[in-house]
């Protein structure tokens, strides 16, 4: 029996295993260094008591009672950012379908317009626009200047009023809609164009294609998009921190903000953490449920 050869480490590396394990290898680290290993420690904190410039106490589940039965504003920032997600995510997906849909037919400007409609989701968390966004709903805004030139009244003060305020941070929201029209532009072009004709030689109107060809073959695409907005949805803290506050009354005081303000303004870090794993929760069991119920309105072709 001839025995093997060991190989060098210049053949070791060059294996397909080994490289495909060194290209990951920045991904795993950063997982680790800057996920993983804070979501640990933030789990260990938030069963102490701990201001980061003294040493943590343990005071068990201490920082979770006071945060559902002595804490009224929590559950006050908690049906805001419910109320904020279950009206932006779904006018966001719609209004992403019927951009892709205008766009879905190549024209020679059919690129530009992409482009266009896709800026504002890059740049619509930014610093910059949030500013933008609060001057162009301020009491001198552009938004009352237009009012007034139409002859509608133009004294509204939308980011002072508690039933407009909210409002403004949504339609800026829906406003972000770029990535999720791009998805849902990719999703349209999959559908063979063979469903569509067959459909109109049936008879078939624009009214029916849509309901029974585009929405049933779209439902992956919407489902996928689903989930992401709605995460994106209860991480939403530039929005509020800059342009309202919070203002007027905590109505606009979004889940993140105020966890913010209990681990950095009044030095709470432990009850920050609580929170944080508490909306780790509510965003898993919605997920869960997303996933679990998916079979009864997802349709994959590739399960017929």
């Amino acid at each position: 029996m001839i025995p093997k050869r060991k190989k060098s480490f210049s053949q070791v590396m060059n294996t397909p295993k080994v490289a495909g394990y060194v290209f990951i290898l920045p991904f795993i680290i950063g997982f680790l260094a800057f996920l993983a290993v804070p979501m640990i420690f933030s789990l260990g904190f938030s069963f102490t008591r701990y201001n980061i410039l003294k040493s943590p106490v343990f005071i068990g589940l201490e920082n979770y009672k006071t945060m559902f039965t002595a804490d009224p504003k929590f559950w006050k920032v908690f049906g805001v950012t419910m109320y904020y997600v279950l009206f932006s995510v779904p006018l966001r997906l719609l209004m992403a379908l019927l951009v892709a849909m205008l766009l879905v037919k190549s024209t020679r400007l059919s690129g530009f317009y992409r482009a266009v409609y896709y800026l504002p989701s890059i740049i619509g968390s930014s610093v910059a626009v949030a500013i933008l966004w609060k001057r162009l709903f301020a009491s001198d805004g552009v938004i009352n200047a237009i009012l007034k030139i139409v002859g509608l009244p133009s004294d509204i003060a939308w980011l002072g009023r508690a039933d407009t305020a909210i409002w403004t941070l949504i339609i800026l929201a829906v406003w972000q809609f770029g990535s999720s029209m791009l998805i849902f532009l990719s999703g349209l072009k999959q559908i063979p164009i063979s469903l569509y004709e067959a459909a109109t030689v049936d008879g078939a109107n624009s009214f029916q294609r849509f309901f029974k060809i585009t929405i049933p073959m779209l439902t992956p695409t919407i489902f996928f998009n689903l989930i992401n907005q709605l995460i994106n949805g209860f991480m939403a803290f530039t929005q509020s921190y800059i342009i309202t506050q919070g203002k007027p009354r905590d109505t606009t005081l979004f889940y993140t903000v105020y966890m913010y303000q209990n681990s950095f303004t009044y030095n709470k870090l432990g009850y920050g953490c609580a929170m944080a794993w508490f909306m780790v929760f509510v965003v898993g069991l919605l997920t869960f449920v997303l996933f679990k119920t998916q079979k009864k309105w997802v349709y994959y072709e590739s399960e017929g």
